[in-house]
């Protein structure tokens, strides 16, 4: 395929290999004034956001200028989808503009597989920077990065991903990348935060947090989607945070080696103390960067490079 939809089917030669790219150009540009490299010159890439973002949304943007590309920004509020237009008709529009790839966020799951099979015939590439609660495949890549970076190696390690895994793509894509990479995964959530058929992701699922910190290598704590929840999910703030919080005496319980992850926007003092968000243990603001890296290896595959396989 020419797109990059999904980590799941995503082979694991053409995730290293974006890996292996993302360490080159970030050793590339080291030490650079000037942080430009010309090889998507010419090249036209579009983001399409129907939901909020911050850490995505400008590291695609960074990544696309970093390699020279001209990067056009277009989000749903400010567009014709405002006066009713449909993502197909928006879709067709960038692409006949001249849009090499679209990179779209949007609410709904499977929407970035519709757009992807709309602009088949036009040659524009896809990639999903997030579909509902489907999948999120850049952010699993550049946490794998990150855990590269500070453990070496994915393969053999136990991740534990902690939180909201019923509303949360960034879970999703997770389990397939790191399953693939050769992880093991626990998920880790209360009851009413665990999705139907998640037996099938293949991982192991506990409710208690305390008892899976000694195992583990890396924790990535989860945010608690308050905008896509409709109803109590658990009893309060408060009563989340003693169960699944990480404070600095869950810290302690982790392993020496072990790096905390947050894919953001964090919930300071629910989710995650913030004596442990700023600790040297948290590699969350490594993620941001190696975010962009990632997105210009992904963004480099699609445009100039070798083709993904999903």
């Amino acid at each position: 395929m020419r797109h990059l939809l999904s980590t799941e089917g995503l082979a694991a030669p053409d995730a290293t290999a974006v890996l292996d790219t993302a360490d080159t150009l970030k050793q590339t540009l080291l030490g650079r004034e000037v942080k430009k490299l010309p090889t998507l010159r010419g090249r036209t890439v579009v983001t399409l956001f129907y939901e909020n973002s911050t850490r995505t949304r400008v590291s695609f943007e960074v990544a696309g200028k970093w390699m020279s590309a001209d990067v056009i920004n277009v989000s749903a509020s400010s567009s014709s989808v405002g006066k009713g237009e449909s993502l197909r008709d928006t879709a067709l529009t960038l692409s006949a503009a001249g849009a090499d790839c679209v990179i779209i966020r949007h609410p709904a799951s499977g929407a970035a597989h519709r757009l992807a099979e709309w602009l088949e015939e036009d040659g524009t590439q896809v990639v999903n920077a997030g579909d509902g609660t489907h999948e999120h495949p850049t952010q699993a890549l550049l946490d794998a990065a990150t855990l590269r970076e500070r453990l070496g190696d994915v393969s053999g390690r136990r991740i534990g991903i902690v939180g909201d895994l019923l509303h949360s793509r960034v879970a999703r894509s997770n389990v397939h990348l790191l399953r693939t990479l050769g992880a093991e995964v626990t998920l880790i959530a209360p009851p009413t935060l665990v999705p139907t058929g998640i037996e099938h992701w293949g991982a192991e699922v506990r409710h208690e947090l305390d008892p899976e910190l000694p195992k583990l290598d890396a924790v990535m704590l989860l945010r608690v989607q308050a905008e896509r929840m409709h109803g109590g999910f658990f009893p309060s703030a408060r009563e989340y945070s003693i169960a699944y919080g990480l404070n600095e005496k869950r810290l302690a319980k982790l392993p020496e080696h072990a790096v905390v992850l947050h894919p953001g926007p964090m919930l300071r003092g629910m989710e995650i103390a913030p004596s442990v968000a700023d600790s040297p243990r948290a590699a969350i603001t490594q993620q941001v960067g190696n975010g962009v890296h990632v997105r210009m290896a992904v963004l480099y595959h699609l445009l100039a490079g070798e083709e993904l396989t999903a």
